[in-house]
């Protein structure tokens, strides 16, 4: 019995059969097929978010594919429910898969298991094959042993890692592999190198453009003595069968860049374009530095939920980052869909940005201004629904329809939509007086002549002409700097608690004669 079969003796089925299962897409040229890849050791962070909306967003403006695939082989890292907190946030934003693990954690597509761990006997099949072609090995070397190598490295001055005369199992007899085998001695399967690194390989990366590494010499592990396979066999056996086009990741990545395109070229398989994006920062005392997950609060997707930013607007801010060039389209499309940007790859940038929730801000009072009252009304409730129960009480009373009149005031139809909402925490202040009465003093003023005048228009040209002959006698006349706005405006006080608010006619009409009679009575004693 050879080594491959000794560790590999009941496989279901060979190479070609996996190779037939998992066809060419047969999609027109330029279409690409991009995944996001997440995997399942903990919350949602934005820094994945980024390159997980650039990946949808590139994979559909060409007319491709994108797919979720969950990348769960680090058993040790995992953390329960992990996965369906990221596929649900990813459905929240939009970010909806093809194919692959979808928002309620079910999957869909020809192209799986789109888990990694219910696809260990492809890896395994493909490891049968390098054992027996001498692409790998079996690696026997104890923590003690590879201890021992680095401190030896170390003393010598020689490049750390498991290469060439530093391999000790490498050429280990075909006899003695087999004999420890049989003794049950603990193992891992590694790639068998044959690179030099005094030679250069020139890489063109689709974001940093044309790049130069030392080839890889380094026998990088592809199977865990769990027998579960290293993402750098993974990713390279799964991009492969699932016809993935392009790799957006980290530039964490970039130093395994040659050992991942050896691998495709040694496999006898056509490697995917990679693009390898920046971090997303943050100042800390004056400082900069990567938005760490276990610091900084921001760095998990739920805190922009929880503190009521929009999604729309999260994923509006994260194209702002993706490509500079979007935010001037925005300004010339200001009614368009993000989907109707041109995305390019290309563009997106090679250093690290910097987290800006005054950007944000600004981002989601925009989004929020292109929704109508009807929309604002619905995104409102359901951010209260999982946040908020007053708030929720005060969207739900009179049956809704309450809250979507003062949603419309300077909205619906408006030709600049009011920017006064930038996260949906911020509406129960922004309408608290239309439930409350503020209890504001109107001092003297004729109340009553105000709401006959009010009650008696029916359009806020109207009203405002009766205002304009009303403040006069009630000594609103321009004398001692005191006009017909400081004359509405103790009205506007008296009615909302404050001195600045949308229209005030618009307000009243929503408000209605008897709540506005209640205010300015009680609060002038009459």
């Amino acid at each position: 019995m050879d080594i491959a079969e000794k560790i590999f003796p009941d496989l279901k089925y060979g190479v070609e059969e996996i190779e037939a299962r998992y066809p060419p897409r047969g999609l027109p040229d330029g279409a690409k097929v991009m995944r996001a890849a997440p995997s399942p050791t903990g919350f949602m962070h934005i820094g994945n978010m980024l390159p997980f909306l650039a990946d949808e967003r590139a994979a559909h403006a060409s007319g491709g594919v994108f797919f979720l695939r969950v990348e769960d082989t680090d058993a040790k890292r995992e953390v329960a429910g992990a996965i369906r907190i990221i596929a649900a946030a990813l459905g929240r934003h939009g970010i909806i898969p093809d194919e692959g693990v979808m928002p309620d954690g079910s999957e869909k597509g020809a192209y799986g298991p789109y888990t990694q761990s219910a696809r260990r006997e492809i890896y395994h099949a493909y490891i049968k094959r390098m054992l027996g072609d001498g692409r790998a090995y079996a690696d026997f070397a104890t923590p003690e042993e590879l201890e021992d190598i680095r401190k030896k490295q170390e003393a010598v001055g020689a490049r750390p890692g498991y290469y060439g005369r530093w391999a000790k199992y490498r050429d280990l007899d075909e006899g003695e592999v087999l004999r420890r085998l049989e003794a049950g001695e603990p193992y891992v399967v590694r790639f068998k190198s044959f690179g030099n690194p005094d030679n250069k390989i020139a890489i063109k990366d689709v974001i940093r453009g044309n790049l130069a590494f030392p080839e890889n010499d380094l026998d990088a592990v592809i199977m865990k003595a769990d027998g579960l396979p290293t993402y750098h066999f993974a990713h390279v056996v799964d991009d492969h069968l699932m016809g993935t086009t392009h790799v957006l990741r980290g530039a964490e990545w970039l130093p395994s860049l040659p050992l991942h395109l050896q691998m495709f070229r040694l496999m006898g398989w056509k490697a995917p374009k990679y693009a390898h994006s920046s971090t997303i920062d943050k100042l800390d005392g004056g400082a900069r530095r990567k938005l760490s997950k276990r610091k900084d609060p921001e760095a998990n997707i739920e805190f922009y939920d929880k503190a009521g930013y929009p999604a729309l607007a999260v994923v509006e801010y994260l194209m702002n980052i993706a490509n500079s060039n979007f935010e001037d389209w925005r300004r010339a499309n200001p009614s368009a869909s993000y989907r109707d940007f041109k995305f390019e790859l290309s563009k997106m940038p090679s250093s690290g940005a910097l987290l800006d929730l005054a950007k944000l801000e600004s981002v989601a009072k925009s989004a929020i201004g292109r929704m109508n009252s009807s929309e604002v009304y619905d995104a409102a409730r359901e951010w209260a629904l999982r946040h908020d129960s007053e708030l929720l009480q005060m969207l739900d009373a009179d049956g809704g329809d309450y809250a979507r009149k003062i949603f419309a005031i300077e909205r619906d139809g408006a030709k600049n939509p009011r920017k006064d909402i930038a996260k949906w925490s911020d509406v129960k202040e922004e309408i608290r007086y239309f439930f409350e009465n503020p209890g504001a003093a109107a001092d003297d003023l004729a109340c009553k002549e105000f709401l006959d005048a009010f009650a008696g228009s029916s359009s806020n040209a109207e009203w405002f002409a009766k205002m304009k002959e009303l403040a006069p006698a009630c000594g609103y006349d321009g004398s001692a700097g005191k006009g017909i706005s400081d004359f509405i405006n103790k009205f506007r006080v008296a009615i909302t608690g404050r001195d600045k608010s949308p229209d005030l006619f618009a307000v009243m009409s929503v408000m209605g004669r008897d709540r506005i009679g209640e205010r300015i009575g009680l609060a002038s004693g009459k």
